[in-house]
């Protein structure tokens, strides 16, 4: 850490029917619909902020805008993200299973 940046990590998504049905399979379900303000996908990382993204096994890294602000030192082995990258629960290529939340929990 340097200062000023913001880490995400790189974390699975879970649909909440599934959550519901790995915690609470019992539990009584009304559905509502959505709710004004209410999202359907979380944006970890939009496309504007992919311009100071670095990219690293487990998570990413988002520099901070002003770097001299900060003298900000990247940290080594990151790799920039291509234009127009995003990271949100929708594009997510790894989601939790049932199982894998029940193990979470316990």
């Amino acid at each position: 850490m340097s200062g000023g940046e913001i880490f995400v990590p790189k974390i699975p998504s879970m649909r909440i029917m599934d959550l519901v049905a790995a915690l609470a399979p019992d539990c009584r379900v009304e559905f509502i619909g959505i709710r004004p303000g209410e999202k359907l996908h979380e944006i970890l990382i939009s496309e504007d902020e992919s311009r100071q993204a670095l990219e690293f096994e487990d998570m990413f890294v988002i520099e901070p805008l002003y770097l001299d602000l900060w003298a900000f030192r990247p940290p080594a082995g990151g790799k920039r993200v291509g234009t127009g990258f995003h990271y949100s629960s929708d594009a997510n290529d790894r989601w939790l299973s049932g199982r894998e939340m029940r193990e979470l929990a316990e």
